[in-house]
């Protein structure tokens, strides 16, 4: 994994000596993601920097110039079928002196002949781009899954990318290219996270997984997908499908842990690192695992990890956070991130990074197993609504006007509303923090037309013939997946120069999981059924059949104690008063601490938004004077 900054512009431009340490400071300000290595290409057309973090022996992430000079290649990520292309590129090529050590160089060779068929031949996580001198055309693509980031800006004929916002911000924050967009905000206060391709900063946006682009100068860029999510449920025995799943997981994992350096997993006290941490010691026999956790009580799964590493026979690692640290922290954090989120866990995904860091290079993770084998329990919801299935119309529109009228709090009135409500309108992914009426009283100016559906109506209509689990499956993979799970995932390892692979995100995992019915993955009283079967006799007993938690974080107690002070500090001292009613906040800051209901996340999501306004508008902090100045003295 290594990253890269660029820019392409629609007419010929001289490079000035200035011009060029603007842009070797710009490609420094993403030194974590590549300390290894590091380099910058100019033309007349493009100009170009990257970073490496080498992993494996030849795979240096440097620009590779072929045919006479002809082609740049900047490649981020890991290939896993990289010998079988490099085999198939030797038995068709007749080109002399062709090397095939690094995946820039593969990824070329493949181009020249396969164009934009390419991604469909490629099996792991990438971005990448091939800059081509001669027709002055840049062709670029991101992974079907989005592990990779792919950011970009098209603007007054120039066409910046980059793997970190932050590549491009300095080069066009003076010319406010990268003002607050304001849709996106009020998307960030529903899903506590911006939703892709949207970002926070103007017309900054993100490349959708599975798709690649082509920009010509002179013309305007050109999208189109090469890979879509779609689950084809297939009917088999129980025992089929387990010896399926099976045999692809320890395909997947045994081609992620192959590298040159030293490979670690994470591993909390669910099934899902569990799992890789299981089948990755058969590779790697002396695998090294990382757990976090809090002092308090329930919020921690160390000792659960513990347990589950001694009877796999591998060490662990583990740290205890405290509520200082993780305030202190959170602003630099936030940088990391480039835009606001919300999600307590991203948190202890930083630590537990760190810890690993010291002692490895890589780190398997278990990204996705949720969204592809119904690991959340909010997919039973369907089952237990399904009483409302036989009513009429008119009369769920009566039980919902009722349940409206009932008080907060009151049994019943969420499963009435839940009931009553459709799928599309009450289902958005994991995450529902502010309702539009809480946004109307929450932000200074509410965008009436700017709805949270827009963001999964599109998607709803893609998945119309799913039965409801998956259609709730679709809409994560496309949302939740992409714009929290893999964006904390990616910056949060990457903070700390640790490449995270994700077995679970691999494309013949996804051919298996998408074949699995319904009733194979929500029954029996669980969540991903079938990944359970699958794993007995593999993992741990006491892991078996635990109930998912996440990273629990103790946020809710904290607001009423440790942070109660600095939360305020925040909501007071933050220049965002043309953004966001304080008083609106402030009350429920009280409302919590009295007890009068759990509003620990909604006030969290409007402090993370806070605290990413001083770092990147009120620039509070100095992140990239460090980050420059530490650069400097590491190069």
């Amino acid at each position: 994994m290594s990253g890269f900054i660029g820019c392409i512009f629609e007419l010929p431009q001289t490079c000035s000596e200035e011009e060029k340490q603007k842009w070797m400071d710009l490609n420094r300000l993403i030194s974590h993601r590549g300390p290894d290595d590091h380099g910058c290409y100019f033309d007349e057309y493009v100009r170009i920097g990257f970073r490496s973090l080498q992993t494996d022996g030849g795979e240096a992430g440097s620009p590779v110039l072929f045919d006479n000079g002809r082609h740049l290649v900047v490649f981020s990520g890991k290939l896993y079928n990289k010998p079988e292309l490099a085999e198939e590129v030797r038995e068709t090529n007749t080109e002399t002196g062709f090397e095939l050590n690094s995946p820039a160089q593969l990824i070329l060779a493949l181009y020249n002949r396969h164009r934009e068929k390419i991604c469909e031949k490629l099996r792991g996580m990438f971005a990448f781009v091939i800059w081509d001198k001669e027709e002055q055309t840049l062709f670029g693509a991101r992974d079907p899954f989005g592990i990779e980031p792919f950011i970009y800006l098209e603007d007054d004929g120039r066409f910046f990318f980059a793997s970190e916002k932050k590549g491009i911000l300095p080069a066009v924050e003076n010319e406010n290219k990268a003002e607050l967009n304001s849709a996106a905000l009020q998307y960030y206060f529903t899903y506590q996270y911006v939703p892709e391709p949207y970002t926070l900063s103007g017309k900054i946006q993100k490349l959708e997984p599975g798709a690649y682009f082509i920009k010509k100068t002179g013309r305007p860029m050109e999208i189109n997908s090469y890979w879509n999510v779609s689950f084809r449920p297939v009917h088999k025995e129980e025992d089929e499908f387990i010896k399926e799943i099976r045999d692809v997981l320890h395909d997947s994992v045994k081609a992620h842990v192959m590298s040159d350096v030293p490979v670690g997993s994470f591993l909390s006290g669910g099934i899902d690192s569990t799992i890789l941490a299981s089948i990755a010691k058969e590779y790697v026999p002396d695998i090294k695992t990382f757990s976090v956790g809090f002092e308090r009580e329930g919020y921690s799964e160390i000792d659960v990890a513990k347990e589950t590493a001694d009877k796999l026979g591998v060490e662990n690692i583990s740290y205890i956070i405290t509520p200082e640290e993780y305030m202190n922290e959170l602003p630099k954090i936030i940088w990391h991130l480039d835009d606001p989120l919300a999600d307590p866990a991203c948190v202890p995904l930083y630590f537990v990074a760190r810890e690993a860091s010291k002692h490895v290079k890589v780190a398997l993770s278990g990204e996705g197993s949720d969204e592809l084998f119904g690991g959340y329990n909010i997919y039973r919801e369907p089952q237990s609504l399904e009483i409302f299935n036989k009513m009429p119309g008119f009369l769920k529109a009566i039980l919902n006007f009722i349940a409206r009228l009932m008080p907060e709090g009151m049994k019943g009135k969420s499963f009435i509303e839940r009931g009553t409500t459709p799928l599309e309108e009450r289902y958005i992914g994991n995450a529902k923090m502010f309702s539009e009426e809480e946004k109307e009283e929450l932000l200074r100016a509410y965008l009436p037309d700017v709805k949270y559906t827009d963001i999964t109506r599109p998607l709803y209509e893609a998945c119309r013939e799913n039965d409801p689990v998956e259609r709730m499956q679709f809409i994560d993979i496309h949302t939740w997946m992409r714009g929290d799970i893999l964006l904390k995932a990616d910056r949060m390892t990457m903070a700390h120069s640790l490449q995270v692979r994700a077995p679970f995100l691999d494309k013949k995992v996804f051919e298996v999981a998408a074949k699995i019915p319904t009733h194979l993955k929500t029954s029996h009283g669980t969540t991903k059924y079938i990944l359970r079967k699958a794993a007995e006799g593999i993992i741990p007993e006491h892991v078996l059949n635990r109930k998912k938690l996440g990273f629990p974080v103790p946020i809710r107690h904290w607001l009423k104690n440790e942070m109660h002070d600095w939360a305020k500090n925040i909501i007071y001292e933050s220049q965002v008063d043309h953004l966001i009613n304080k008083k609106y906040v402030l009350d429920l800051l009280d409302d919590h601490c009295r007890g009068k209901g759990d509003y620990s996340r909604k006030i969290w999501t409007v402090l993370v938004f806070m605290v990413w306004h001083q770092v990147f508008v009120e620039k509070k902090y100095s992140f990239e004077k460090e980050v420059l100045a530490k650069s400097a003295v590491d190069a």
